[in-house]
């Protein structure tokens, strides 16, 4: 990953502040404390995105960041799981109460929700991937058990995941068009297999994946939500399971598939309509996008969920 910020361009007294400022925006709202002064202080940091997940690449002197309990309560930050992977030298994480000391070839998971600390005392030659919490749809004791472990050798799985990683935090192909949006769902599965398999038990290990699975459902529903393709066969598919089963876990979970597609896609037309490019296409055109192919059968359901029209819900917030 080429370099984004490179402190040997920026004036010694303006480097902790460019620092702070870049990571804060792209990656986690921390506290920094470099060990060597401005002037003998270098960072080098690459950046970039993975569909939702975000990756930094960092080379630096000597420094400790900490999330603290404060930092750690924000409400404007989603929730998120991070990822470390030690690339030379060594590095300390440390999150509730517990710690462990990574080598190159090793790597730690530990959560944006709890207060934690990194410490770089040889300096930082490292990878950080940001995972949305969410998205990893793991039970909480699962993730508290598996945080502040070194894993790597002692895991096969773990072996094959810091060697992806540490590919997909430096290609920068990955990170575009296509090529990212066919890695995340991999990326994603490869970390909470680590985790699960870490456990010790493929018993074990396969009962989070069906714990997560309707979360898991419902996640990919919103993200294909607008695919006219979007079929309970193509569902089931993509999750490895029969349709049988699809409506089985969504059915112990309170969810009805078709009516939950469709108060979703309803939700995502309402919005439509009332933003500021809502008279941009026809009412139709709304609908359609949204997977409502016939208009007066869209119309109706609109009114009933919501008491009144497509258009009447557009003219109050675009009046003519």
């Amino acid at each position: 990953m080429s370099p984004v910020l490179d402190t040997a361009f920026v004036p010694p007294g303006d480097r902790e502040e460019v620092v702070r400022n870049a990571v804060w925006e792209s990656v986690v709202a921390v506290d920094i404390d470099h060990g060597p002064p401005a002037e003998e202080m270098s960072v080098r940091i690459g950046l970039g995105t993975v569909g939702p997940l975000r990756v930094c690449s960092a080379r630096a002197t000597a420094v400790t960041i900490r999330r603290t309990a404060g930092l750690a309560r924000r409400d404007d930050e989603e929730p998120a799981v991070f990822l470390g992977l030690q690339v030379s030298g060594t590095s300390l994480v440390v999150q509730r109460g517990r710690e462990c000391v990574l080598w190159p070839g090793e790597f730690a998971v530990y959560e944006s929700i709890a207060p934690y600390t990194l410490l770089f005392d040889e300096g930082v030659d490292h990878h950080f991937l940001r995972f949305p919490r969410s998205a990893l749809a793991l039970p909480d004791r699962l993730l508290r058990d598996t945080g502040t472990l070194a894993l790597g050798p002692g895991n096969p799985v773990a072996r094959i995941a810091f060697e992806y990683f540490s590919r997909l935090a430096t290609d920068d192909a990955l990170h575009q068009g296509a090529h990212a949006e066919a890695v995340v769902t991999p990326s994603v599965e490869l970390l909470r297999a680590v985790l699960t398999t870490q456990q010790g038990a493929t018993d074990r290990a396969r009962e989070p994946m069906e714990a997560t699975l309707s979360l898991r459902i419902t996640r990919y529903i919103r993200e294909h939500l607008a695919d006219r393709d979007l079929s309970p066969a193509r569902i089931a598919d993509a999750h490895g399971i029969s349709v049988r089963h699809l409506y089985a876990v969504l059915s112990r979970s309170g969810i009805g598939l078709g009516d939950h597609v469709r108060a979703l896609r309803l939700a995502e037309c309402r919005r439509e309509l009332a933003g500021p490019h809502g008279r941009s296409r026809t009412i139709a055109a709304t609908g359609r996008r949204w997977g409502f192919v016939d208009a007066t059968h869209f119309s109706k359901v609109f009114r009933r969920a919501y008491g009144m029209s497509p258009r009447d819900w557009r003219d109050l917030h675009h009046p003519r």
